[in-house]
């Protein structure tokens, strides 16, 4: 693990000859393509979906500009098979590699690290993400790694970790990503929050002002909320625009409020990057008011993600939302009277959840397409990953059916329920289907009068999703 962040680092600005190799090696399996870079919660996807990993290409930009040798290796975006994969990384002959992994896909990666270790003895490897901040020990153990990173601020720690000097975290400090080193158009086209392309992903902080959800592996990362400077942000933007990028998804698990939105909005009007680009970005409902929603619109945002995840007020405070179905109703109401396309989350599979319970969850999710309040809405199967608030209930409790990490994936239930797995699958699809009302598609047609491709790309990712929670095969 690297040293403590408490303390400065002695930054010096000699040039560095070594090898890193950013890797995300495919994973191929009958489940489909792994939803893994930029992910909180972990799926496997029927149709090839890669969302850009923002950290890890600040920390390949921030290890180029220092004088390493860098290369972006990401089979899964770049569709490798493991044979052309393990070509391409053991001609360029690394001498470190760095993999963020998570949960569902952790034993793999140890497998794959035995493999790496083989092939090139000499390498180094180092591990990242929510899992083994969660359980450092575990991989250390499992596998030949030769340090876990803990936290989420890859960036700065594994320079550290190169440099063998303390951790000193400064976002201001920060270069802008090198776009062309990690090859943001592989993410541009294949990611369902782009109603336009090619799109591209930022984040504003790290990582929720909230911060306080039980379920996300992310606060695990992210403890506390910071924030990168508005100008510098809006520097990202500007260039991204210059690049060719025609929207742009924040995906800071909220994005900053009050002051800092109000300029960054104000900026993005006066640089005119309102007219030339669209934003979307996480946000919490219950914090903002209907004028600062309208400020987003005429800034250039076109969607807003909320975390919904349950209609049940019982629920809500379980997970520490600090949130009403009233509040929901009521943000989605003026988020969309605004002008925004609100797209909705939604979870099953709680282990306190009736029947009834989780189809009011359905019934609020279908409720707000119907009236026009949210254009979109996802759902998913609750996971409770190592190292968050609802994994140690759970575990303390005796709820969890398993720790084996390959069921983690969303596939199965791993924690005891009131609804069995066809109920959960059942009402996922529900959900999904929320979209086929006639309101829903009335407005979706007339969508498609201003973005001729909208319909096929939403009918394309609502089969989609049908397909990802369908009935799932014995897999081993």
């Amino acid at each position: 693990m690297p040293p403590s962040a408490t303390h400065p680092a002695n930054i010096c600005y000699h040039a560095h000859t070594m090898r890193v190799a950013f890797c995300y090696p495919p994973i191929p399996s009958a489940k489909g393509v792994p939803l893994l870079s930029q992910n909180r919660q972990f799926q496997w996807f029927s149709r090839p979906t890669a969302i850009y990993p923002v950290v890890p290409a600040s920390a390949a930009t921030l290890l180029k500009n220092r004088g390493y040798d860098v290369l972006w290796l990401d089979g899964i975006a770049q569709q490798l098979s493991p044979e052309a994969y393990w070509e391409r990384l053991c001609a360029w002959k690394p001498e470190v590699v760095f993999l963020e992994t998570k949960t569902p896909v952790v034993h793999f990666h140890w497998r794959w690290v035995q493999e790496l270790k083989q092939r090139l003895p000499a390498c180094r490897v180092v591990l990242a993400g929510d899992h083994v901040t969660a359980l450092p020990e575990e991989t250390l153990a499992a596998a030949p790694v030769d340090a876990v990173l803990h936290g989420g601020d890859y960036d700065f720690s594994l320079l550290a970790w190169l440099e063998k000097r303390p951790v000193s975290i400064d976002l201001a400090a920060l270069p802008l990503i090198d776009r062309t080193l990690t090859r943001w158009k592989d993410y541009a086209f294949s990611n369902g929050n782009f109603l336009q392309t090619p799109g591209a992903y930022i984040m504003a902080g790290r990582d929720c002002w909230h911060g306080k959800c039980t379920f996300c592996s992310w606060t695990t990362l992210y403890p506390t909320y910071r924030i990168r400077p508005v100008e510098t942000v809006l520097d990202e933007v500007g260039m991204l625009i210059r690049l060719g990028a025609k929207e742009i998804m924040d995906d800071t698990g909220s994005f900053p409020i009050g002051s800092w939105l109000h300029t960054f909005c104000e900026g993005m009007i006066a640089r005119g990057y309102h007219r030339r680009v669209r934003m979307n970005c996480n946000l919490r409902f219950g914090a903002l008011h209907e004028a600062d929603y309208r400020l987003m619109r005429k800034a250039g945002f076109r969607m807003i993600l909320f975390g919904v995840e349950s209609a049940n007020a019982e629920t809500l405070a379980r997970l520490n939302k600090g949130l009403s179905p009233e509040q929901i109703v009521q943000g989605a109401r003026m988020a969309s009277a605004a002008g925004l396309d609100v797209h909705i989350t939604l979870m099953f599979g709680y282990p306190w959840e009736t029947l009834e319970d989780a189809r009011r969850t359905v019934a609020l999710g279908r409720d707000l397409l119907r009236r026009g309040y949210a254009a979109t809405l996802q759902a998913t199967w609750l996971v409770p990953y190592p190292g968050t608030p609802l994994f140690r209930e759970l575990k303390a409790s005796g709820q969890l059916l398993t720790e084996n990490w390959d069921a983690y994936d969303m596939r199965a239930p791993v924690m005891r329920s009131p609804l069995s797995e066809a109920d959960i699958r059942r009402l996922i699809s529900e959900a999904y289907r929320s979209h086929l009302q006639p309101q829903v598609l009335l407005r979706q047609a007339v969508r498609a009068l201003l973005h001729p491709t909208y319909l096929q790309k939403s009918f394309r990712a609502l089969t989609g999703h049908l397909r990802d929670f369908r009935q799932s095969p014995s897999i081993t």
